[in-house]
């Protein structure tokens, strides 16, 4: 049994600051990519980040420069770094990773989500 437990979200003034984290647990032998998404009402779920188990990143063009994608191996987890946040920025965002289980199953699981509000 593996979870993606997701924290950190909140609400902010636009401009300022805010950190998610998301920690896996569970039977896990190694994590692959991780990445977040985020999904506004009335929108579909949208690509955010990923990094991948070297380090490796990407980032959508509408938060590049601004967020910041890590990750802890030792901690199975998984970080956001959200700057400058700007309204349109407000949804619920979700971590999502490819994790290969003690048993050799390999599937990707989804967290719970944090809302992330920014007010003008």
């Amino acid at each position: 049994q593996v979870q993606l437990v997701e924290s950190g979200g909140g609400l902010v003034q636009a401009g300022g600051s805010l950190r998610l984290s998301c920690a896996a647990s569970g039977s896990i032998f190694r994590i692959n990519d991780m990445d977040w998404y985020r999904q506004a009402p009335g929108k579909q779920r949208e690509f955010v980040a990923t990094i991948t188990n070297g380090g490796s990143t990407n980032y959508a063009n509408s938060v590049k420069g601004r967020f910041t994608i890590s990750r802890d191996n030792a901690k199975n987890t998984v970080y956001l770094q959200m700057d400058s946040l700007k309204p349109e920025d407000t949804a619920v965002y979700y971590c999502n990773a490819a994790i290969i289980q003690a048993s050799g199953l390999m599937r990707t699981y989804w967290g719970q989500g944090t809302q992330v509000t920014v007010s003008s």
